[in-house]
């Protein structure tokens, strides 16, 4: 048996049914009409910011980055004091967390102490090469009045003999606590170098900001025991800021290291900040395995890198952020001027 027709087929009439299957064809045609009209108005929009950039000036999408720095200890050891934390702004050389240095005290102190037990040796060794001095002096003169009273015969080989061994002995201990001397010297020479390595480890055991940034990242906290090079904060580099974007092989071809650049924020559309190119990649990315039409080289896309001036960032520094996004514009010809909306902010 056949199934009876749906509720809605038996209330319509044929004409009735083929009308409903032609709106429902009509609905997704207007529905497919929409997403392509969507497509061809961002396709236009970029068209026409394109079309609004003079022939010789070129952009790409990019996030504003800074150099990233990892501040680390240099031995294992406890977190004693934190100084920084994150959001905090740091100056080059700022202190921002001391690891426990207790054991490396005593060490120093036990180094200082071997210090003055070397120097007062080589006090007495100097003294010791004093008195052995006086002592070859003499039996240097004993030696010469035996050796006259010999001549003359009133004085025994014998005596001579022994003045002769009196004066090679002094000498003999003379340069022996000449040695000693020398060899104080250089005990007192290693102590000293103790000393300035127990202090050089304690110091470095001193964390502090190698570069002016902002704290990043909190990695560590007081207490946690680190081995060597744990991690204690991420920091920025605000010297180093940067923008990496990508053009396509026409453009990037034109371009070189210096070329003016324009980096404009979405969080500040108004705003242009003069940079420079500091880097173009050497090979392409995004570079299709075989290239062999025009169409296929067209794909080629080589990194370039466009930097902030430091001494503009050293200005403000309270504004550097990382992350955002943006366009980086870059003039390929420098003949070519900047739109007035490119320039005009370039000086703020």
């Amino acid at each position: 048996m056949s199934q009876p027709p749906a509720k809605d087929e038996m209330a319509l009439p044929p004409n009735s049914k083929a009308m409903s299957v032609r709106r429902r064809w009509l609905r997704v045609a207007l529905a497919l009409a929409v997403l392509v009209g969507g497509a061809g108005a961002a396709f236009y929009w970029w068209q026409h910011s394109q079309s609004q950039l003079p022939p010789g000036i070129a952009w790409g999408n990019g996030r504003i980055e800074a150099d990233e720095i990892d501040i680390d200890t240099k031995f294992a050891g406890r977190i004693a004091e934190m100084l920084a934390d994150e959001g905090d702004m740091v100056k080059a050389g700022q202190i921002v967390a001391r690891m426990d240095t207790q054991d490396l005290a005593v060490s120093l102190k036990k180094a200082e102490a071997q210090v003055q037990l070397a120097q007062r040796a080589i006090d007495e060794a100097t003294a010791n090469v004093a008195q052995q001095t006086s002592q070859v002096l003499l039996a240097k003169q004993q030696m010469d009045r035996a050796t006259s009273l010999a001549q003359e015969g009133y004085q025994t080989k014998e005596v001579l003999d022994q003045r002769q061994q009196q004066l090679d002995g002094a000498n003999a201990a003379l340069r022996a606590a000449q040695a000693r001397v020398i060899q104080s010297q250089h005990a007192l020479e290693a102590s000293t170098h103790d000393v300035e390595l127990y202090r050089v480890n304690i110091a470095d055991n001193t964390l502090v900001a190698p570069r002016d940034g902002r704290i990043q990242y909190r990695i560590a906290n007081i207490g946690e025991v680190l081995p060597a090079g744990g991690k204690v904060f991420a920091m920025l580099d605000i010297s180093y800021v940067y923008m990496d974007a990508y053009l396509p092989t026409e453009a990037a071809g034109k371009l070189k290291i210096g070329a003016d650049a324009r980096i404009v924020l979405d969080a500040y559309p108004n705003v242009a900040i003069p940079a420079k190119v500091s880097f173009i990649a050497t090979q392409a990315q995004f570079t299709p395995k075989a290239v062999e039409t025009k169409s296929e080289r067209d794909k080629l896309m080589f990194r370039i890198r466009v930097r902030i001036d430091p001494e503009r960032l050293r200005a403000r520094a309270d504004a550097v952020r990382s992350g955002l996004p943006g366009v980086a514009y870059l003039r390929l010809d420098p003949a070519v001027a900047w739109p007035p909306q490119l320039q005009g902010n370039a000086a703020r």
